[in-house]
């Protein structure tokens, strides 16, 4: 008999039984438990455990705090409930049913963009750099920057730019990458579509103001020319709504923080429809894919 059996056998009881385990698992500090039913723990009691140091729910997960000691209790968990015991990500899993529709999404885009922090981190942390020596006028009293005056960090300037170019601009490649490997799919296509996101024979967003109508790059077929479709229906939208925004900012559903506050509305709109209906297309021709099999 283990060291933590007793208290072990008090936990299995008080959060359902065996059978109200779906997954379980353990962290640095804390017990991990996807339960059934998550109504059957008896959480006041589970407190008053002198063994238990706290509880909290978080992701669908019932997490018990017991403490450094967790790998013992845990070990003494397993035998007496007799089940095995899972890994973190399948706990995390297994809990997701034990989420609301909201939470799920929420997890759902975390998951996808969490991959992503490192590099944005860096790239933000270039650029701010790079604006610290070529554009703070600091030298020869304050109209010069420090690339001005030195060639040394002008090289390192522009050395830092190409990184810092390559983390933003190719942000798409990462996103679809991200994402492919979420919904579980083959990953290389997700990062085939990136790089057409961001291929060269595309016209720069940047470019679209400043270039003639005439020069706009466009697809012939021969019996038909096909130009960039998504910027047409950005611009049927913009002028149908007369929604206009008061500064340049990021695209997608941030760019509502650059829009006039009495257009918001209608850019949200404009942002739930481009959401919606690929998501509706997507789970109508999946299912029809999967119905064919």
């Amino acid at each position: 008999m283990g060291k933590y059996s007793e208290d072990a056998r008090e936990l299995l009881n008080l959060v359902g039984g065996k059978e109200n385990i779906a997954a379980v698992s353990h962290c640095m500090t804390r017990m991990r438990f996807a339960l059934a039913d998550p109504a059957k723990a008896d959480v006041p009691a589970i407190e008053a455990m002198k063994v238990v140091k706290g509880s909290f729910t978080q992701s669908g997960q019932f997490q018990v705090i017991i403490g450094n000691t967790v790998s013992d209790f845990y070990n003494d968990f397993i035998k007496e409930a007799g089940i095995e015991g899972v890994s973190r990500d399948a706990v995390k899993q297994a809990a997701k049913k034990n989420q609301n529709l909201l939470q799920r999404i929420v997890t759902a885009l975390a998951e996808i963009f969490a991959p992503l922090i490192p590099a944005i981190i860096t790239g933000g942390l270039i650029l701010g750099f790079r604006n610290c020596i070529d554009s703070m006028y600091l030298f020869e009293n304050g109209t010069k920057t420090l690339c001005d005056i030195s060639q040394f960090w002008s090289g390192i300037d522009s050395f830092l730019w190409l990184i810092g170019e390559a983390i933003f601009h190719m942000l798409p490649v990462g996103i679809c990458w991200s994402v492919t490997k979420k919904m579980g799919t083959t990953q290389m296509p997700g990062i085939v579509l990136g790089l057409t996101l961001v291929s060269g024979q595309l016209l720069n967003a940047y470019a679209v103001a400043g270039t003639p109508t005439a020069d706009i790059p466009k697809w012939n077929f021969g019996f038909a020319q096909v130009n960039r479709i998504g910027s047409a229906l950005a611009a049927i939208v913009c002028v149908a709504t007369s929604t206009t925004a008061s500064a340049i900012g990021v695209g997608g559903l941030p760019g509502i923080l650059s829009i006039q506050p009495k257009y918001m509305a209608s850019f949200a709109l404009c942002m739930v429809i481009a959401v919606a209906v690929p998501l509706v297309l997507t789970v109508v021709i999946g299912r029809k894919k999967l119905g064919d099999k």
